[in-house]
């Protein structure tokens, strides 16, 4: 590394706390993973592999895999490659009540079947199974039948350059349910590597290379407009790639064909507020030393490679299905930087060119300790014994997050004192697991879920027994922790530690060979943010719908580690944090400028749920603006400040949320109100103020997971020191 702290050293990997006990009969089963016994990535892209009908598509970007299964025109059963393009993407009806009637959705098609790699022996009886699961790859193997010796084994590793079947002892055939309309045979770029070129029906141009292991001539025939078929008995290597950029595009291909990624592994590190962090490939292949890979990049990854990684960018670029385009680069390592990590926020309100503000005047203060009280008496219990990992966890946070208030930033711990002893008694619940769903660890794909699924609704709980929004759902209490301890050390004890960094182990590990939990279940290193879905059968993939709570699982590590004095897991969560507001900027809060979504979708402002092959501006619980917007605002907490640039933030309210706009935040009821309120800190700490120190306040305004004390306090502290509005980040 280039110095700093390591950001990946793994929290200790032995045995959960005894509070939790074990089951072995998870509701989904494991279909078609073989003699694998560690952790299973349940989060990651290649979940279609080995959920339901097996035939959803894996994402590795800017390519789509699946396993055609007797589908398409072809009726082929080997692994489809697919690429669309703008063309072909359909787009939802346009919504009048958003400045610029942006399209609601977009969605690319699933099915057309562009180029397949397949063999003669696969039929009704093939097989698909999933192999060496790891963080950024894993591979699918395709066999004539259960317990064959023949397999085409295809490594799908996330930005690989082409799509790779390994033979063994098979008939290859290449075919296209797009139909092939000119083929032709071009000259080998080296030795042992032949080599076609592909015309398809849709007009695109795609080039497949065969490296027979005998080095013999395959000497594949063309038999129709959807079989190119090669020699019985093969074993060798076959690739497929999509040429956007003819000559000298062929020519880098060519120059890198041979070889390909087989798996990946992320390292980083952060010195004083600078992070970096690599992506390295391990390759195989024909002359695989001399042989430069061939990956793409997404945006976010461009804006961030250090200059080395920048001079090995080409110009071959294909459009990705949610994230603008990708870029092929030349090279086993990417280098990428991120400066301006917010490494001294703390829990107190912070803003980017004032840092934290952990004093506020004796005027606010007053009225902050003059509201609290109301908030301060309230059954700390009653709103966390709940049925509902996610809104229990909530309500931890929000009671923190008030005793902190009340106690450093009113400087008034004694009026916090008997709320603080409340917030230990109810978070102790959990550590000894006496809650209304207690949590089990799932010995089957290995983590730590809710037991409310196992009484048969799969959506108790927002899915969290099926792994879904395990990072939002366990930032909640990772935060509520970091602030308890950072109020009371001696509440720091093994069995509570122990319990939080459970949590911490299950959603956001930083190990590698942990035998209880995989890496990095949730925050994908190579899309730049998490996945919030688990084991559910999606045909559009992964996706994310909060931001905001993925920020600030991020945040919650960060504070964890800083309580804890872990200084990795601090300087992990702080470097997540700098590749979120990057990511974010990118994909999913969208200035005016964005370059990476529909030109005709930007208006919108958020995502709403951005998928692997469709964004859809909505929410799965309802479509009021207020709803789609502010689930990407909640929780308010220092780190809203760094991930939620200013001029988004104005973009957005003045479009959405003004006095004048097409949803007035005056108008909204309910908690979501507050939420809006507590946002336009960020930019108008004034007005923010004044609605919430107003006396005829009306606390149904208020989210269950916020505290009218703290967003007083936030606002009080944008207002001491407020950004200049030229700053845009």
């Amino acid at each position: 590394m280039s110095g700093g702290q390591d950001v990946f050293v793994p929290l200790a990997t032995g045995p959960i706390p005894q509070t939790i006990t074990a089951r072995n009969d998870h509701p989904v089963p494991k279909k078609g993973i073989e003699n694998i016994t560690t952790p299973i990535e349940t989060n990651k892209f290649y979940a279609g592999l080995f959920l339901g009908s097996q035939t959803n598509a894996t994402f590795t970007h800017p390519y789509a895999i699946s396993w055609a299964k007797g589908s398409g025109n072809a009726q082929s059963y080997g692994m489809v490659v697919s690429h669309n393009e703008a063309n072909v993407v359909a787009e939802g009806p346009t919504n009048a009540n958003i400045p610029g009637n942006p399209i609601s959705y977009y969605i690319n098609p699933i099915g057309i079947q562009h180029m397949i790699l397949s063999a003669t022996e696969l039929n009704s009886s093939t097989v698909l199974t999933a192999e060496n699961l790891l963080p950024f790859s894993a591979d699918a193997v395709l066999s004539p039948y259960s317990g064959s010796s023949q397999r085409i084994t295809i490594p799908l590793v996330q930005g690989m350059g082409f799509m790779t079947g390994m033979y063994t002892n098979l008939q290859p055939l290449i075919q296209s349910s797009v139909f092939f309309s000119k083929v032709v045979t071009a000259s080998s770029p080296r030795i042992g590597i032949y080599k076609y070129k592909m015309t398809l029906a849709d007009g695109t141009e795609w080039i497949v290379y065969a490296i027979p292991q005998d080095g013999k001539d395959p000497d594949f025939r063309l038999e129709s407009n959807t079989n190119f078929r090669g020699p019985s008995g093969w074993s060798g290597t076959i690739q497929i790639t999509k040429n956007p950029a003819g000559d000298s595009g062929e020519k880098l291909l060519d120059n890198s064909s041979g070889v390909f990624a087989l798996e990946a592994a992320v390292s980083g590190s952060v010195l004083y507020d600078n992070g970096t962090y690599n992506l390295a490939w391990a390759k195989s292949g024909k002359q695989v030393q001399e042989t430069p890979l061939l990956m793409y990049a997404l945006p976010h990854h461009i804006e961030s490679f250090d200059d080395t990684t920048k001079s090995r960018m080409t110009n071959i670029t294909l459009r990705t299905t949610t994230k603008g385009n990708a870029t092929a680069v030349v090279g086993e390592t990417w280098t990428m930087l991120e400066p301006n990590l917010p490494t001294q926020m703390g829990f107190a309100p912070w803003s980017a060119s004032a840092g934290s503000i952990s004093s506020l005047t004796s005027a606010a203060q007053k009225v902050i300790l003059d509201v609290a009280p109301t908030e301060l008496n309230q059954s700390i219990d009653q709103q966390t014994n709940l049925n509902s990992m996610y809104y229990s966890g909530k309500g931890l946070s929000k009671f923190a997050t008030l005793v902190y208030t009340v106690s450093k930033l009113g400087g008034n711990p004694d009026l916090a004192a008997s709320a603080l002893q409340n917030l230990k008694n109810a978070f102790a619940l959990f550590i000894d697991n006496k809650q209304q769903f207690p949590l089990v660890y799932d010995s089957v794909w290995r983590g730590v879920v809710s037991s409310a699924s196992y009484g048969g609704d799969s959506g108790a709980d927002f899915g969290n027994t099926y792994y879904n929004d395990h990072h939002f759902h366990y930032g909640y209490f990772i935060h509520a922790a970091a602030i308890i301890g950072s109020l009371d050390p001696s509440w720091l004890t093994t069995a509570n530690k122990d319990w939080v960094n459970m949590l911490v182990r299950d959603a956001g590990n930083s190990a590698a060979n942990d035998p209880y939990f995989p890496f990095s279940r949730a925050f994908d290193w190579y899309h730049g943010h998490s996945w919030a879905k688990g084991l559910f059968e999606s045909y559009d993939g992964k996706d994310e719908e909060s931001t905001s709570e993925d920020s600030m699982f991020a945040y919650a590590i960060k504070m964890w580690g800083k309580t804890i004095a872990d200084a990795s897991m601090e300087a992990r969560g702080n470097l997540m944090l700098g590749i979120l507001r990057r990511s974010l900027h990118n994909y999913f809060l969208m200035e005016s400028d964005n370059k990476n979504q529909p030109a005709n979708f930007i208006a919108n402002k958020v995502t709403g749920i951005l998928f692997e092959n469709k964004v859809d501006h909505t929410t799965y619980f309802g479509s009021n603006l207020e709803y789609i917007q502010g689930i990407h605002m909640l929780p308010l907490l220092p780190s809203s400040s760094y991930v939620r640039r200013q001029n988004f933030v104005r973009e957005e309210w003045n479009a959405l949320f003004a006095s004048n706009a097409s949803d007035p935040a005056s108008a909204v009821t309910g908690g979501w109100k507050g939420v809006l309120y507590a946002n336009l800190a960020l930019i108008d700490p004034a007005s923010s103020w004044n609605f919430f120190a107003q006396s005829n306040f009306d606390y149904s305004w208020l989210d269950g997971g916020a505290s009218r004390t703290w967003y007083l306090a936030f606002a009080a502290g944008e207002l001491i020191f407020p950004t200049p509005s030229k700053h845009g980040c």
